[in-house]
């Protein structure tokens, strides 16, 4: 049974060095929990064991002391570390503040920063062979994706109609803030883009290379946005980042190639943008792979990665891993044998883009899995 602390004190009462409180700090074992966080503790637990605040040491049971039942969402004793050493016997449950929008979030920004971003690869490859796929549909695409995203974080905020702020009074410390700059300004581009599609018939090579830029920029800052969340060591990944670039090309090329059969677009156009499928996937799973086996940088990360591999949450990622990025990455590669009907390729981009959805699911349920307190 978890023994309660005797004392808690506010970081504030400290201030005074001649209070009672401070007499009895002086006298008295005191706890902080997670200080390897490097968060400012509000809260000091006086004359405690600090292995008796730290969730993950403490065994997770089905059931309660007055016989409540557990959540089916929460942590169960397969993700458990302490034993019988300290029991769960009471908690209030609270539903994870991150859901479904941040996950589409991410999928709707990937398409979005990978279709003008893989367009310019193409570009600079096969030059001007399929106008109206790359000048017109790409930036068309990327508008609207870019739409969603924006749509999907703002109604995600407990004030969206406070949204504003972010323009009006920005803190640059905070990477939602930067975020919706780079979004901004890639948005920007994008129409520029579209514009000289419709009216100039090309793009510049400057035009183009400035909005791959920002493609990479609105990607990728995701990852020092969720570093931001201190309390959850699985987002603290050092290969988010690169995750989040690489899953943009795979969304920026699974699209043109979607859009290219639907158009008829010639072998010159699709094998490339199939060529980058597969190499992107292939990097995807590899990444993924060495993240699951590889050693982890904290406790929480390992019981997070462990609900992914072996808990509640293991049949939806080994349910990803064959559909999402084995089953694409073998049609892939049979389509550029040119041995199997368009159809194929079609349908490994459909597999594609519905496997990142479901990855970026599972690492934001992931990641909130493990209990802060």
């Amino acid at each position: 049974m978890i023994v309660c602390p005797t004392q808690a004190i506010l970081a504030g009462d400290l201030d005074n060095p001649g209070s009672k409180v401070s007499r009895t700090v002086a006298t008295k074992k005191v706890s902080v929990r997670k200080p390897q966080k490097g968060t400012q503790p509000k809260l000091f637990y006086v004359g405690i064991e600090g292995d008796l605040i730290e969730p993950t040491r403490i065994s997770r049971q089905s059931t309660y002391f007055a016989s409540d039942v557990r959540r089916v969402d929460q942590a169960t004793t397969d993700e458990n570390l302490a034993g019988e050493l300290a029991r769960e016997v009471y908690d209030v449950p609270h539903a994870a503040p991150w859901g479904w929008k941040i996950a589409a979030y991410l999928w709707t920004k990937a398409i979005a920063a990978g279709v003008l971003l893989v367009a310019a690869i193409l570009l600079s490859l096969a030059g001007q062979t399929a106008p109206r796929l790359f000048n017109i549909v790409c930036p068309g695409v990327a508008l609207a994706a870019l739409a969603a995203t924006s749509a999907l974080l703002i109604f995600d905020l407990k004030r969206p109609d406070r949204f504003f702020y972010l323009i009006t009074k920005p803190n640059f410390r905070s990477w939602l803030v930067i975020g919706t700059y780079f979004l901004l300004g890639y948005g920007g581009l994008a129409g520029a883009w579209l514009l000289c599609g419709i009216f100039g018939g090309s793009v510049p090579g400057v035009l183009q290379w400035l909005a791959a830029a920002f493609a990479v920029a609105s990607a990728c800052y995701s990852a020092f946005l969720f570093a931001q969340a201190k309390g959850r060591d699985l987002w603290q990944s050092p290969l988010f980042l690169w995750h989040l670039l690489v899953q943009a090309l795979v969304a920026g090329s699974a699209t043109i190639l979607i859009a290219g059969v639907l158009m008829d677009a010639s072998a010159q156009i699709l094998t490339p943008a199939v060529l980058i499928l597969l190499i992107s996937m292939t990097l995807v799973l590899t990444m993924i792979v060495g993240e699951i086996f590889l050693p982890h940088i904290g406790e929480d990360a390992r019981i997070a990665t462990r609900v992914l591999i072996r808990g509640r949450l293991s049949r939806r990622f080994w349910g990803f891993i064959g559909f999402g990025l084995v089953v694409p990455i073998i049609l892939v590669a049979m389509a550029l044998t040119s041995l199997v009907p368009i159809a194929v390729e079609f349908a490994a981009a459909l597999l594609a883009l519905a496997g990142l959805w479901c990855y970026e699911d599972l690492w934001v349920k992931a990641g909130q899995s493990v209990p802060l307190s």
